[in-house]
């Protein structure tokens, strides 16, 4: 269901080599309660997250070069990232995450839906890997994804298709 406040008020834009910090504090963000699991100090916590980002980051430049890496902003202001691969048959999601003052509150699924109805009008499924124990896990079941194929890693590749939607398959 689109939603007029969202509508006018998120957009996406290109990432840029000047967004690497923000990037980088929404990543931190992400990896924030793991890394508070461990008895390390902040410079420690932040130089193992940094590692990790540029990690992340290199391995989807590699790995995925056709990737849009988008910033999203709420009324012009850089809220989170989306990650986006516009496959031949897919739309795959790499990534999308948020600041934690504006999670919960509409943004992600309305994003989310925008992907899907663009992947309906291609005629496309839609992917994305997630965490088994990651929370944002409910919203892609609500939005109608499905697994699709278990690695026996902790991630698990969910699937949304149209005709699953459409059926409650």
């Amino acid at each position: 269901m689109r939603s007029p406040e969202l509508e006018n008020s998120v957009c996406l834009r290109p990432c840029t080599e000047e967004d690497r910090p923000f990037l980088l504090e929404v990543y931190y963000s992400v990896r924030e309660p793991e890394v508070n699991l461990v008895p390390w100090s902040i410079e420690q916590k932040r130089a193992f997250v940094l590692s990790q980002f540029n990690a992340q980051d290199s391995f989807y430049r590699s790995q995925y070069p056709k990737t849009q890496f988008q910033i999203i902003e709420l009324k012009g202001a850089s809220v989170g990232r989306l990650y986006t691969d516009d496959r031949p048959e897919t739309v795959h999601i790499l990534d999308i995450a948020l600041l934690p003052p504006f999670r919960r509150r509409g943004i992600g699924t309305f994003l989310l839906e925008r992907i899907l109805w663009q992947a309906q009008q291609q005629n496309k499924a839609a992917t994305i890997f997630v965490e088994s124990y990651n929370p944002a896990k409910k919203l892609y079941e609500r939005l109608g994804f499905k697994p699709k194929e278990c690695s026996g890693s902790m991630y698990e590749l969910m699937e949304w298709r149209m005709e699953q939607a459409e059926s409650g398959q």
